[in-house]
């Protein structure tokens, strides 16, 4: 992996900047933080870019740029605090599903079932309450499982059972009975580091990522003008040293993201367990660093002066959107032992090698 800063990421970076600062923000204590979906004020910005074919094959008549492009436009949104209208769109890119859908019931993955499928003839029915990406959004993409391994599953938000809820964030998604036929399966999400949903996770990671970025650059601003005994709050070894710490933080996470992006484009057979560390230490880090960082600026991290209650929302909705880290740290540490244990046992000899000193009579040859 070359650490060189690339032109191309760096102007990259500097355009979604510039687009997403000229989005007003949702400075409210009160209610939903973003205002995400395809009607979100961030979709213009991203749409001006070319955002969709960022990660789109050349092949396809995209630019090819791979996941690491993915994962920079998810850590831009991030970092201004907005509502993240691009993974449910790269994520259906990858499944093969339609444009403009939303994503609901991931948090279940990797353990657990928010939402189950009843075999019934010529399909199966949805019972569940999961969270949803976006509440206007005409197709949902459900994470269900049918018994054994999760699987995709199109829903249309008018089917019947189906109810969409927006008053609480996040907001919901209710499945009553709700019959899906197989056409409707978009495919499994299966374990695969590169497939979809290894990308999605990556891609989640880079999410939380810039959430708590944003944060700490919020309170490291605050705490420098900010003036306290006669000197800057960030003078202060109390204040400094953890924001310190915490910039430290930040920079392992990028690397562990960025460094799974790169396997995924470069080197898919070697991923692992990567995107399941990525996000499992990006929500951690999230919830370390946003905290830290209200408290550093004390009463006003919550109000709407700073706009730190935005990111502190944001954290605590999407540090568990993609599954509990707790639940994915334990995936993680399940695929190292299995490596571990392969690696111990060696090569294995083919069958065709092995010498047998008796006949099939049980008698010595």
């Amino acid at each position: 992996m070359d650490l060189t800063p690339d032109p191309l990421v760096v102007r990259l970076r500097q355009a979604l900047r510039t687009g997403l600062a000229g989005v007003p923000a949702r400075m409210e204590l009160h209610g939903a933080p973003v205002t995400d979906g395809a009607l979100g004020p961030t979709r213009p910005v991203l749409d001006e870019l070319g955002v969709s074919d960022f990660e789109r094959p050349a092949a396809a008549g995209g630019l090819g740029l791979g996941l690491t492009a993915g994962v920079l436009v998810s850590e831009e949104l991030g970092r201004a605090a907005r509502g993240n209208s691009y993974r449910a769109d790269a994520t259906a890119a990858d499944l093969g599903g339609p444009a403009g859908a939303a994503l609901a019931g991931w948090e279940a993955l990797p353990a657990g079932s928010g939402v189950t499928a009843a075999p019934r003839a010529g399909g199966w029915e949805l019972t569940g309450t999961v969270t949803v990406d976006d509440v206007s959004a005409k197709t949902l993409l459900v994470a269900a499982r049918t018994g054994g391994e999760p699987v995709v599953v199109a829903v249309e938000r008018t089917a019947p059972g189906c109810t969409v809820e927006s008053g609480c964030w996040p907001p919901v998604a209710r499945f009553d009975a709700t019959p899906v036929g197989t056409a409707d399966v978009l495919g499994p999400l299966d374990g695969s580091p590169a497939g979809p949903l290894g990308r999605a996770r990556l891609r989640q990671a880079a999410y939380l990522l810039g959430i708590a970025d944003g944060a700490h650059r919020t309170a490291v601003e605050y705490t420098g003008f900010r003036r306290q005994f006669g000197t800057r709050l960030r003078d202060l070894p109390a204040v400094s040293f953890p924001l310190a710490r915490a910039l430290v933080t930040l920079r392992a996470t990028r690397a562990a993201v960025y460094r799974g992006a790169w396997s995924v484009d470069s080197e898919p057979d070697a991923v692992g367990t990567a995107p399941l560390a990525a996000l499992a230490m990006a929500a951690e880090t999230a919830r370390d660093v946003v905290r830290l960082s209200m408290q550093s600026c004390g009463v006003r991290a919550m109000t709407a002066e700073l706009g730190l209650h935005r990111y502190f929302r944001l954290a605590a909705a999407e540090s568990v959107r993609y599954g509990d880290p707790a639940a994915l740290w334990r995936t993680v540490g399940a695929g190292l032992v299995r490596t571990a244990r392969r690696a111990a046992a060696g090569p294995e000899l083919p069958v065709a090698a092995a010498v047998r000193p008796w006949g099939i009579n049980g008698r010595r040859g």
